[in-house]
Formats: structure tokens, sequence, C-alpha cells
């Protein structure tokens, strides 16, 4: 039985041309739904968790570590005043492939509004910042105020802060409003609070609030003459052409070396490595779960075939009676097999595109739908409206605002290779019954 004969053997089996009610068909064709359907999350799942990791670490090294980050012993003379700290962090360009440096010095206080207070974290940084590096100028979104106003502080003495989207509203502070930093001083042995007042120049968001939540953003000179820094941490974040340039820890041992000092040197992966642990792990036991429903939708493959075989014994006695070869017949139903993981892949990838492209309007229609649905549940319950909170389906505080996508085609191309393999895998063992029955006894049969 030659390879065309299979071919169209297998053909006949797909499309047969005596349109008859065919309970194997019906099998065949829903097992090629399941798997169409089956790759659609997982198409999702893989754009959308590349899309919310690569926005994560985008802002993560922008915002807070840069690509390499100093930590600057807190005795030396260097910290001592703001003058100093920031000639000591210009010192680092002088090694090649450090491009720029931003000194910062990090307190953890407590914010006092009119009614509420909270924990902060106290950054205190050139007041040019949002202006001098591109990172927080593109990934900051100015809720209310105007870093302009804030921009040069410095240089005026003003005390004025930029705050984060939370915070502002948990101390319930707008743009223009005045709020209360609390730090702790130590006086002859004593710990005593140290108010000092500030003015919200600007309420920002990066759309990550987890990593923002509790950011205040201060002068670096204010810091050093209105804050008491006696627990403060120096930091210095180091700017490189490339943040996944391989010769980065190259140049981190660079910078240890001529310049390690009085300063510990770290990469930004080395900073935030529970972070990006966490990550992964997600993206991997996410990706784990899809292509177990993949694999579920594929077994039904094997379910059709054998279907499919005790419905066409008669064409296969017929076939093996004139010649037709069991390697023949179980290539056929190999084929048959195969070709129902590939229509399921050309159903499955067009739909799982679609939807990765309008992710952000598929949430945001579901959400409003859910919350419908929620309100009039509540209402039938007799709960006032004005007690129904919303329901978020994206929180901000977990994840980002909007979802940004990155479609991982090599990946995709995988998913499609996999799940033709794995129809390929589960029609083996009924595809060799197909081919190893006897026409002697099937005739006899009918």
């Amino acid at each position: 039985m030659t390879i065309k004969a299979s071919l169209m053997f297998a053909k006949s089996l797909i499309f047969p041309k005596a349109e008859k009610k065919s309970s194997a068909r019906r099998s065949l064709f829903g097992a090629l739904i399941c798997i169409g359907l089956s790759i659609v999350p997982l198409i999702v799942v893989l754009s959308v968790t590349n899309g919310m990791i690569e926005g994560m670490t985008e802002r993560i090294i922008g915002l807070s570590s840069s690509h390499l980050q100093a930590y600057v012993a807190t005795s030396i003379n260097e910290v001592k005043s703001a003058e100093n700290f920031k000639a000591y962090a210009e010192s680092y360009k002088s090694v090649a492939g450090i491009q720029k440096v931003y000194p910062e010095v990090g307190v953890t206080g407590l914010a006092a509004g009119k009614n509420y207070r909270s924990g902060i974290e106290i950054r205190g940084m050139d007041s040019n910042i949002f202006q001098n590096n591109k990172n927080f100028g593109k990934l900051f979104t100015v809720i209310e105020g105007d870093l302009e106003d804030y921009a040069g502080s410095e240089l005026t003495g003003e005390k004025k802060a930029v705050i984060g989207q939370k915070i502002a509203e948990t101390l319930e502070l707008h743009a223009g409003d005045t709020f209360r930093i609390i730090t702790t001083k130590s006086t002859n042995g004593k710990i005593s609070p140290k108010l000092t007042s500030f003015k919200v120049a600007a309420i920002v968001s990066s759309g990550y609030q987890e990593l923002d939540a509790l950011w205040v953003f201060i002068p670096i000179e204010i810091a050093y003459s209105s804050l008491s820094l006696s627990s403060a941490s120096y930091t210095i974040m180091l700017e490189t052409p490339d943040a996944f340039s391989p010769d980065l820890v190259r140049l981190q041992n660079k910078v240890k070396n001529e310049r390690g000092r009085y300063a510990n040197i770290y990469r930004w992966d080395q900073v935030h490595a529970a972070e990006f642990e966490n990550f992964s792990s997600t993206k991997v036991m996410l990706v784990f779960i899809m292509m177990m429903i993949v694999l579920v939708a594929s077994v039904n493959v094997s379910s059709a075939i054998v279907m499919l075989v005790m419905e066409r014994k008669k064409e296969i006695a017929i076939l093996k009676s004139i010649g037709g070869s069991p390697a023949g017949i179980t290539l056929s139903f190999l084929i048959t097999g195969m070709a129902c993981g590939c229509g399921g892949v050309i159903i499955g990838l067009p739909i799982g595109l679609l939807a990765s492209v309008n992710a952000n309007q598929i949430v945001t229609v579901i959400e409003k739908l859910v919350n419908y649905v929620a309100k009039f549940w509540n209402l039938l319950k007799g709960v006032p409206l004005s007690e129904i909170s919303n329901i978020h389906l994206m929180d901000p505080a977990y994840y980002l605002q909007e979802i940004p996508i990155d479609i991982p085609f090599g990946s995709i191309f995988l998913i499609a290779a996999a799940t033709i393999l794995l129809s390929l895998i589960v029609s083996i063992l009924p595809s060799i019954k197909a081919g190893k029955e006897k026409p002697i006894e099937i005739l006899r049969k009918v």
C-alpha cells in the first residue's frame, strides 16, 4: 500500500463522500473543536503573562534599582552632606560603561494627613529626576499637580513632595495640600519623633501599585536639611547601555574593582531576585495548567480514532483483501489524527491571537458584567446601593492597571507543533489496532 493510497484513504475518513450520520465523525469534529478551544486560553495566558512580567520588570528596573545599584556605607564622609554625596555619585561615571548616576537617600517614615496616617518610603533624590531620568518621565503618569512645580524646589528651599497615588488616596490628599512627614531622631540616647511639613506638588502613578504604593519623593537637599537620617540608606542607581546585556556581570565586577571600596554593587536581578523568582514560577505554573488542558483535549482524538476504526472495519477489511498493508492502514489513521490536531491549531491560533490583542477590552467587558450581576444580586438581598463596591478582576494593587500584550510568536509556534505531535501520539495505539484488524473475521461478521 503506497503512501498516496494511505493519504487517499485518510481523506475518505475525514471527508467521506456519502453523507450519512456518523458518530465517529462527530466525535472527530468534537475533538478538533476541543483542541482549538484549549489552545485559545494557552495563547492568551502566554501573551498576558509575558506582557505583565515585561511591564513589571521595566518598572522595577527603571524606577527602583536601575541596571546596577550601589549600596554605600553610612559611616563615610561622602554621605555626610548632599553636596558630598552627589559628588561621590558623579565619580562613578569615571567607570567605562556607566552612563548616568542617580544618588538617593532612603528613609522609612510616617506620613500624616488631616485624618489618617500611613507608613511611607521616603526617596530623597534630585528634584529634576522626573525630567532627567527617561524612565521616570516615561513610566510615571501624573494624576494631579505639575512636576514642573516640583523641579528645582531644592534650589528655593521649598519643602515640596511628589507622592504616589495610593498614599494620596489613603491620606485623602490632593495637589496643593500640606501633610507631615514623621521620622525618628536619637538625642542623648533617647528616640523622639521629628515632624516636617511638605506640600504636595504632584501625585503620580507608575501603573504598578505594589511597587509605588508607599513612595514619597522629596529633594535630596531637603532630605539632608529637614529629616532625621540616623537610619537612612544611601544608594546610587547606575544606568548602563543595556540592562539585559550579557556584559552586565563584567561591568558589575569592574565597578566593584574601581569604586567598590565604600559600596556594595548589585545587579537589578540580584536586588529583586524574590520578585522575579515569583514571576517565573507563576508563569510556569499557569502554562503547565494550560498545557494539561491541551493534553486532555488531545486525548479526545484517541477516542475519536477508536470510534472511527469501529465504524470503518468493513472498508479496512476490503482494503486488506485487495492488498492493503497493515502499515498503510495504520498510516491512514495516524494522518487522520494528526489532521484533527492541525484543524484544532488552525481554529485556535487566530482566535487566541485575537483574544490576546483585545485582552484589555475583554477584561473590561467581563468586569462590567460581573459588577452588574453582583449589584443586582446585592440589591435583591436588600444591600443599599451606596454600600456596594465595584469588583476589580485585575486589582491595581497587585497587577498593572493596563495589561501590556507581548505575543511570543516563537512559543506559539512550539505550542502548535506540540499540539499536532500530541494528536499524533494519542492516535498511535488505535491506529496500530486498525492495522492489525483481520479481514476474514470482519467480513464473516458482515
